[in-house]
């Protein structure tokens, strides 16, 4: 039976390649996939899917060639972007897709004003020695974004390159490609269904634990607090799981917002892991996002929240036990 080329593998060490470094043996002459690969979605796991095959027939290391930070942070230094994966989370997908390794380019001034030819021939094949590429439809790179698909094509043939690319990818029949745009409006309205539909798996975000109030403690709700970067995630209220730092893998609900019945504070990711007592301050976890439950409110007492905390408990428990959306955590 033929291997299905999109279906997540056990994650193994990920070789990854930096500007200035000697290209490791794993990753020489292999076949990269290019682009940002924010959220490595569906669209971006069928140009995995094509990289893998490709480099099957050629024999060669298959990889991913991105970029950090990403080019909208360089060329909008002030303007926040809600990210949908940033590196380590990117990285920890791309290692469960199966490639061999990752090339990370640091995207600066010098990138930005490298020429779509000079690209070709002293990155892609002079400095990272590859022997073939694969794009999506849309791709564009070089200054000014002067280099598209076609030009793409040429210039590898020039370069004795091999190039693919991959046409659009709608998810569940629809017309509209997928995109990290839409996947970032469905967050944004709470929308995880549609995000996880249009991904592939279920969300995720990472970050370290962090003390806070204690005041879930009181409430009989003790949460492990972590604060997301530049997240325009809906606030309300989720069922999650969490990957915690020994690996082990737990239920729970969890709040994303700014706690408007005590402080409306800072908006911060509160999780709460069902039958879970231990010490995670200072340790980073995991939380994907499996359902949304009800949006953030304000109640007139504690004892009223703790009582719809109750209820989201609840409603997380049935939400985990019915979803059979892919997931990265393991």
């Amino acid at each position: 039976m033929p291997r299905d080329e999109t279906a997540p593998r056990p994650v193994a060490s990920l070789p990854v390649h930096r500007d200035g470094e000697p290209v490791p043996e794993g990753l020489r002459g292999a076949v990269a996939a290019l682009g940002n690969f924010d959220g490595i979605h569906q669209g971006h796991r069928a140009l995995i899917a094509a990289v893998r095959g490709m480099a099957a027939q050629l024999g060669r290391p298959s990889a991913v060639l991105t970029f950090e930070p990403h080019p909208r942070a360089f060329f909008s230094p002030d303007a926040t972007m809600f990210r949908l994966t940033g590196e380590a989370e990117k990285l920890a997908v791309l290692q469960r897709l199966g490639v061999d390794g990752a090339f990370v380019r640091r995207f600066d001034a010098a990138l930005a004003g490298t020429g779509a030819a000079a690209f070709v021939a002293d990155t892609l094949k002079g400095e990272l020695g590859l022997s073939g590429v694969v794009i999506g439809h849309d791709f564009h790179f070089g200054r000014g974004r002067e280099g598209t698909p076609a030009m793409l094509e040429a210039l590898c043939a020039e370069n004795g390159l091999a190039c693919r690319i991959v046409p659009a990818v709608a998810a569940g029949g629809g017309e509209a490609p997928v995109s990290s745009s839409a996947i970032r409006a469905a967050l944004e309205a709470g929308d995880v269904a549609t995000a996880n539909h249009l991904l592939g798996y279920r969300w995720f975000v990472e970050g370290e634990v962090r003390h806070g109030d204690k005041r879930g403690r009181t409430l009989g709700f003790p949460t492990a607090n972590v604060a997301l970067e530049a997240c325009a995630l809906a606030h309300g209220i989720y069922a999650v799981r969490a990957r915690l730092a020994d690996g082990s893998v737990r239920d729970g609900v969890a709040s994303y917002g700014r706690r408007p019945t005590f402080d409306d504070g800072a908006p911060l990711l509160e999780t709460y892991l069902f039958d879970f007592s231990g010490d995670l301050y200072g340790r980073r976890i995991a939380v994907e996002f499996v359902g949304y439950i009800r949006g953030e409110a304000r109640f007139d007492s504690a004892e009223a929240l703790v009582a719809r905390m109750h209820e989201d408990a609840a409603e997380a428990r049935r939400m985990l036990a019915e979803d059979r959306t892919a997931s990265m955590l393991g």
